[in-house]
């Protein structure tokens, strides 16, 4: 089985916001409630949730869109949806990303998929789904293929999320892939079911492990096995090209005519493969929308989902996590690199896992020694350490014109390079006291140049049960004193 090189992920990503892209799919809507357990149920013996807050994101096809919008590209959505007000939810969600939602098809008398997932005490107890999984009519099916004979001139490719929910039939897929092949546009798939020959013709299928497994009829257990059952479903369906996405041992291509390509995983802390799925199907389209070959967007979409599952949730990756993760000197420590609505829901998986979370801040521009002592000091007061960097702007208010000496990205990155830190976070001027509102450190530590009181943020943490912690500093040093020393230096040379 031959194995991908890293010099196959050349594709220039600054291209994605060129692309325009037709995304039809399943859609549906993921609640989140999330909420406190104190005491059982008197009329049984369950649990009471206590419900504090709920969210809510798009789901199925609508993922795949929130990675499309996230990495920059244009967006058009076509499927079927219900009536009422969840329905009014999706369509809000998709005006908010800019979406185009004119191959939307109403169907009153179909529910608008709900998952709702129940989280207490962070840990997930229940999930109610509420769905259709019947197929959708002959009449809907007609519209949507007009929809697409109309528009898909339009668009660079064609990405069908076939989440089993009745929308991607035989009779619309085949449809949709005749009327793409006569116009010259690929179609990628992500399969669901047993039946991947309604998919014949199309440029490549995305199907999981057991997906491929259960759609092939031959159980995976090793290399023999996985080469035999993707062989099969190429030479059976037919289609193309087929990209079997394998979790932590990658992903295999298999073509036609030659040997299976394993791409190797990138090397991630895992904490949720949910819509991984998605964010492989969303970026190998925009790679081979911005002209990449298909190894090459393969190799890519195996980066971003790398990142991805270093998340919680159903989440995305962005065009500077992707070309961080490219990077062969730094692409490591993108996984400590993370957006605050990122971290939020992490910390509450680690504290989940009964781990304390420690945080500290700063500008951290021209990294000294005192900088490292903190740092260190911070790590051993917990389990896992997050430091949040102020951004550009926010040092420049602080510390005044000519600074920082090192912008942001470089000093996130020599933060994220530093073995006691375990997660780093970028802020803007003004924005600590919510970035420590969503992460609610059980430890917030500062210098012992601070006192309490003067911690921004210390009422926001000791509210919530946590404590300021101040670090001993023992030496007079600062990256104004060593800018101040390397300037009279050189007026004095």
């Amino acid at each position: 089985m031959a194995m991908a090189k890293k010099d196959f992920m050349n594709i220039d990503i600054s291209r994605f916001g060129g692309c325009h892209v037709l995304v039809i799919g399943d859609l549906m809507i993921d609640e989140y409630l999330w909420g406190d357990v104190d005491r059982i149920s008197p009329e049984a013996p369950v649990q009471v949730v206590s419900v504090v807050r709920d969210t809510r994101t798009l789901g199925g096809a609508g993922n795949v869109v929130n990675n499309l919008v996230a990495l920059g590209a244009r967006v058009a959505m076509a499927g079927v949806i219900g009536a009422g007000n969840h329905a009014s939810v999706l369509l809000e969600m998709f005006k908010d990303l800019n979406v185009d939602t004119t191959g939307l098809v109403h169907d009153p008398t179909r529910r608008t998929t709900r998952k709702t997932r129940i989280i207490a005490g962070h840990q997930h107890v229940l999930r109610v789904d509420r769905e259709t999984r019947q197929e959708i009519s002959r009449v809907h099916v007609d519209r949507l293929v007009e929809f697409v004979k109309d528009r898909i001139h339009e668009f660079n490719i064609i990405l069908l999320s076939d989440y089993g929910k009745g929308l991607l039939s035989e009779a619309l897929v085949q449809q949709v892939l005749y009327a793409a092949k006569q116009d010259k546009r690929p179609v990628i798939i992500d399969p669901k079911g047993l039946n991947f020959k309604k998919y014949a013709g199309a440029a490549a299928i995305t199907p999981n492990k057991r997906e491929a497994s259960l759609a092939s009829g031959i159980e995976i257990v090793d290399d023999e096995s996985l080469t035999a059952a993707g062989q099969k479903l190429l030479r059976g369906i037919p289609v193309q090209k087929m990209l079997m996405t394998c979790g932590k041992d990658g992903m295999v291509l298999f073509e036609n005519g030659k040997e299976p390509y394993r791409i190797e995983a990138e090397v991630r802390q895992v904490f949720d493969v949910s819509g991984a799925g998605d964010t492989v199907l969303a970026v190998l389209g925009l790679g081979l929308a911005s002209g990449g070959s298909f190894r090459q967007a393969a190799a890519l979409a195996n980066v971003a989902a790398g990142i991805v599952v270093g998340k919680v949730g159903t989440a995305t990756v962005s065009t500077d996590e992707l070309r961080i993760g490219l990077e062969p000197s730094v692409g490591g420590l993108a996984v400590k690199q993370k957006t605050v609505s990122d971290l939020a829901l992490l910390v509450d998986h680690l504290r989940a896992e009964g781990k304390s979370i420690v945080m500290t801040n700063g500008c951290f521009d021209l990294l000294h020694i005192g900088h490292i002592r903190l740092l260190s000091a911070s790590k051993k007061m917990g389990d896992v350490l997050v430091v949040a960097i102020d951004d550009d702007d926010s040092v420049r208010v602080l510390k005044g014109e000519g600074r920082p000496i090192i912008g942001a990205q470089e000093r996130l990155r020599i933060i994220s390079a530093l073995d006691c830190v375990d997660y780093v976070t970028l802020f803007s001027t003004n924005e600590i006291k919510d970035v420590i509102e969503a992460i609610r450190p059980d430890i917030l530590t500062k210098g012992s140049n601070y006192t309490t009181e003067t911690v921004l943020g210390h009422d926001i943490v000791e509210r919530s049960g946590g404590r300021i912690a101040l670090i001993p500093i023992t030496e007079a040093v600062s990256s104004t004193r060593i800018i101040n020393r390397i300037k009279e230096g050189e007026s004095n040379g």
